[in-house]
């Protein structure tokens, strides 16, 4: 636990550190590729630093950290519903997409915001979207997640499940993305509460080297067959339409200018659309359809 205020030098820090130290451990579970790096800028202040890597196991993925600056627009003000002249923001954002079908697509961002200084807040998930969906491996990811929850509130991991479930929901489909996890934002308080809320947001972050390394060697070196990798396409076009459609992230990132490429790094080199598919009924895929609802008790599994 921290504290009292915290300076966002010192988030900025130490999320440098997270996102470090998370690389240095994705590149140890491919076993082969390293990760690229693009430094950038963005005009109105600050900038940040993509890293990509695209290897034997991970076909393609992104740990991105950022810290930008700069005047507030009208559109920004109505997107993130808060009022304030100018803007910082800084945090991690990862997304990785595997080329095993039976290892899941994960999806973990940590942040925080200032506005005029005196407003601040942080904000942050972490999912897993499974393109077969087992529920023993949903269980471990999120008695995980309540577990780091658990660690600060009782009151957290049940609230940010029920949130997760409404956030990364296809409304024009009618499905979840994957299995939920945990989404918080707008956590804020003042000085006497500040740190307590960085610390669980560090903690979500340092959470991810474990729970990954736990489901990619459990399912990585598992055979798979080319109808599985075309329902993998097929899912990740279910991916793509929610981070195109409906990701907060992704529109904050374009409304400040931020770098298309790293902001997009979230989509996978492939992916496919089969018009009004329909997976042949007591099959694989048939029966990952049927877990993409809302408000199943995964910690039960």
């Amino acid at each position: 636990m921290t504290e009292g205020k915290v300076s966002k030098e010192s988030i900025v820090h130490h999320f440098k550190e997270l996102q470090d130290s998370i690389c240095n451990s994705l590149q140890s579970l491919d076993g082969i590729a390293h990760f690229e790096e693009d430094n950038w800028e963005l005009s109105t202040g600050g900038g940040g630093r993509t890293r990509i890597i695209q290897g034997e196991h991970i076909e393609k993925g992104g740990v991105n950290f950022s810290a930008v600056s700069g005047p507030s627009s009208d559109r920004l003000r109505a997107l993130l519903q808060k009022e304030g002249d100018t803007f910082f923001a800084t945090g991690v954002s990862i997304v990785l997409h595997p080329a095993n079908p039976h290892v899941p697509i994960i999806h973990l961002n940590v942040r925080y915001f200032e506005m005029e200084e005196e407003v601040w807040w942080f904000g942050g998930g972490i999912d897993l979207t499974p393109h077969y969906i087992v529920p023993e491996d949903g269980g471990y990811f999120h008695r995980k997640l309540k577990a780091t929850c658990d660690q600060f509130d009782a009151g957290y991991y049940p609230k940010f499940k029920t949130w997760a479930d409404d956030y990364f929901f296809l409304r024009h489909r009618n499905e979840t993305r994957g299995i939920g996890g945990i989404f918080f934002d707008r956590l804020t308080g003042d000085s006497s509460n500040m740190g307590d809320l960085w610390s669980f947001t560090l903690a979500v972050g340092e959470s991810f080297v474990d729970i990954y390394s736990y489901l990619f060697n459990r399912n990585h070196f598992r055979p798979f067959t080319q109808v599985e990798k075309e329902w993998q396409l097929y899912r990740r076009g279910r991916y793509v339409e929610f981070n195109l459609v409906w990701d907060r992230g992704t529109r904050f990132g374009l409304e400040t200018g931020g770098r298309t490429e790293s902001i997009l790094m979230s989509l996978p080199d492939l992916a496919a659309w089969k018009y009004d598919y329909i997976p042949p009924e007591g099959s694989k895929e048939a029966e990952t359809l049927k877990w993409l609802r809302k408000g199943i008790d995964w910690t039960a599994f």
